[in-house]
């Protein structure tokens, strides 16, 4: 319940952050917002403290807390929020509702590059998923995703239309906690362009990742084709003192 009510804080906070309604971008006290939510002072405390992690809010020693500027000229489309790292639940922007189509669902044999991401065996199995990202009906991500099917036996064509990390939580009692990822542009190809609606001199935006469950296991290698006005990344570095 305790993790419950600090996720609930650090969302409230973020609202608020977007809409600008701290004067001065300056955040109240812990005391003032534990009174605000009617929350404990520790939950307050966790809360700020993560949000300092992302990058979110800095503490300016004497003065108090106040929103980070480079955070509000973030345009990515991707806000990762509690411990959730797929893309179906980060996928957020306000005025646009997220979709997929399925343009793809079959079972492989694990090609070379599978089975060493994801640490499998000779002649093991996989679901090769190919699936179109949409907001509002624009298509913005083509993405292809490998799964051993010994992780998950009863995946279908229908479950792969929706959430896969929701499924995992939900059936196979495990949450993605984890995920190693590179990111580089380079120009589409005729299939990017048909999709997404490029030209053929407009370039796309590369994520691949290995996604991990909570147990340590590596689940899903997820190669992912952004369309470039989409592609955008953060990230945020705090130096030992």
């Amino acid at each position: 319940m305790a993790d419950l009510v600090y996720q609930k804080v650090m969302k409230k906070l973020k609202e608020q952050i977007r809409s600008g309604q701290f004067t001065n971008n300056r955040l109240p006290d812990e005391r003032t917002l534990s009174e605000t939510y009617q929350v404990s002072r520790s939950s307050i405390k966790r809360a700020l403290s993560i949000l300092a992690q992302q990058g979110v809010i800095f503490k300016k020693r004497g003065s108090g807390t106040f929103v980070n500027p480079l955070y509000l000229k973030n345009k990515s489309i991707f806000r990762y929020e509690g411990s959730n790292l797929g893309i179906t639940n980060n996928l957020k922007t306000e005025g646009y509702e997220p979709s997929i189509r399925v343009l793809d669902f079959q079972v492989i044999p694990a090609p070379a590059e599978v089975k060493e991401s994801l640490f499998l065996q000779d002649e093991e199995f996989v679901y090769e998923i190919k699936r179109l990202r949409l907001l509002n009906d624009q298509a913005i991500i083509i993405e292809t995703s490998y799964i051993p099917i010994k992780i998950a036996p009863a995946l279908t064509r229908e479950i792969v239309a929706g959430s896969l990390f929701a499924y995992f939580a939900k059936e196979l009692h495990h949450t993605g906690t984890k995920a190693v990822m590179s990111l580089k542009v380079e120009p589409s190809n005729a299939n990017d362009q048909e999709l997404l609606h490029l030209t053929a001199t407009e370039p796309v935006g590369i994520m691949e990742g290995i996604f991990f469950l909570d147990n340590g296991t590596p689940f899903e290698l997820s190669k992912m084709r952004v369309h470039y006005s989409y592609f955008s990344y953060n990230t945020f570095v705090d130096l030992p003192n």
